[in-house]
């Protein structure tokens, strides 16, 4: 029956796992959160599908990564894997403290994109009955979701008996700030959406949940904050085109000036007014200066754009560029990427650690001609030589640490005799 794989088969599987953990492990097993223990629910097809908030703990993506799944049999086991190892018991980094299922890449981007507000959008000015309201309008096409807009907002908190109090008030606010309010939990304050999230602004506001609120609530919202950033980052229609990078006009001008500084400088070297030490250091400090300028010129023209207010006045606004969404949220990239995208890529190094005095001008999507492509073959090389032998490395540090630390086991910490308690320098590990 099971060789002919009949229908019965699955329900009775089904029946089998319910309620069964089993340990999900990824190696390199590199801390605690490297195996955790899950309920699995069967699925068609022959991938493992993995929650993607957990991800950030396993460092896992969808590239191609092994895992390895092993299943406790005895009840012990069961009870233990529940109680220690689940997935949902474990939100917080063994290593800081902070919570570690916070959402990453499309989720931030989406989250970022419903939470930001736009000058003059479709609804601008209206008064709505509440986040039901807000939603309503923008699926009907009325109001966009950076419309600035009134909501009757109503929040809820804790009084001296631990019972929830509500509290309403007309709040300015956006129409997705509204819309991502509905699935707060009770008691956080709605401040905490009021405003444009950034990954760092998501992983603070899950972190305050966990603090006032607890286990549960925390990760029901991190659930819900998921599927909300997923599906409006799809809404954004946000992808990566080329005239999204925007090459500042002042580009040329900066490199001008530039060439005529080295020019000035060369002219010195050959008059004997300086020496080859100082000319070379000379040359390099323009470039890494004409560097930050075109960087600096890039970002002021990428962040900023021009529209037209509700009184027909000209008005500058925080950018709808897709590239500058994407840095700015902490969703993916970053200025660095972005220079040498739109700016220029600057000074490379020679193999033997020196710099290469000739920068490269160009950037990527004006494209490089054959020298400046072979001048950057040493870094990209020099790149993924030293990210496989900073691996080996920390890996052989880290097991030495293992070795020599693993007979001790700390039970409490003791002010060592005669000294103060919070003098930390006298603090000793108690076995």
């Amino acid at each position: 029956m099971v060789e002919r794989e009949e229908a019965v088969v699955w329900d009775i599987l089904d029946e089998v796992i319910r309620e069964h953990p089993v340990l999900l492990n990824r190696a390199p097993t590199l801390h605690r959160l490297g195996i955790q223990a899950f309920e699995p629910v069967l699925i068609e097809g022959k991938a493992i599908q993995l929650h993607p908030l957990v991800c950030a703990a396993y460092n896992a993506d969808f590239d191609g990564d092994q895992m390895a799944v092993h299943v406790p049999l005895t009840l012990e086991a069961q009870l233990e894997a529940r109680a220690l190892m689940m997935s949902t018991n474990n939100i917080l980094s063994p290593a800081n403290g902070e919570p570690i299922i916070v959402p990453s890449q499309d989720v931030v981007l989406g989250l970022y994109y419903m939470t930001r507000d736009s000058v003059n959008a479709k609804g601008e000015g209206m008064v709505l009955t509440g986040p039901k309201e807000a939603e309503r309008i923008y699926r009907a096409g009325l109001a966009s979701l950076h419309a600035r807009v009134k909501v009757r907002i109503t929040e809820y908190e804790k009084d001296d008996n631990g019972e929830f109090v509500a509290k309403t008030s007309l709040k300015d606010t956006t129409v997705g700030r509204a819309i991502l309010w509905m699935i707060v939990p009770k008691g956080l304050p709605f401040s905490i959406v009021n405003r444009a999230l950034g990954k760092k602004a998501i992983s603070k506001m899950l972190n305050t949940c966990y603090r006032i609120l607890g286990l549960k609530p925390t990760v029901i919202f991190a659930d819900q904050t998921m599927y909300t950033g997923f599906a409006y980052a799809a809404r954004s229609g946000a992808s990566v085109g080329i005239d999204d990078m925007v090459i500042p006009e002042k580009k040329y001008e900066i490199i001008s000036e530039a060439e005529a500084e080295v020019a000035e400088i060369q002219e010195q070297f050959q008059s004997g007014l300086v020496t080859a030490g100082e000319r070379y250091n000379k040359v390099i400090d323009i470039w890494a200066a004409a560097n930050d300028r075109v960087s600096k010129a890039m970002m002021d023209n990428l962040q900023t754009e021009t529209v037209i207010n509700r009184d027909g006045q000209e008005e500058q606004q925080v950018s709808f560029n897709s590239i500058y969404m994407m840095a700015d949220s902490g969703a993916r990239g970053s200025a660095a990427q972005i220079r040498q995208l739109a700016g220029m890529r600057g000074l490379m190094a020679k193999p033997d650690g020196s710099i290469i005095e000739t920068p490269i001008t160009a950037n990527f999507r004006e494209g490089l001609n054959v020298l400046q492509y072979f001048i950057s073959t040493h870094g990209a090389r020099k790149g993924l030589a030293d990210t496989a032998l900073k691996t080996a490395n920390s890996g052989y540090l880290t097991r030495r640490l293992v070795d020599v630390a693993q007979d001790r086991s700390s039970l409490k910490m003791t002010a060592a005799p005669g000294r103060h308690h919070h003098d930390a320098g006298y603090r000793r590990w108690r076995r």
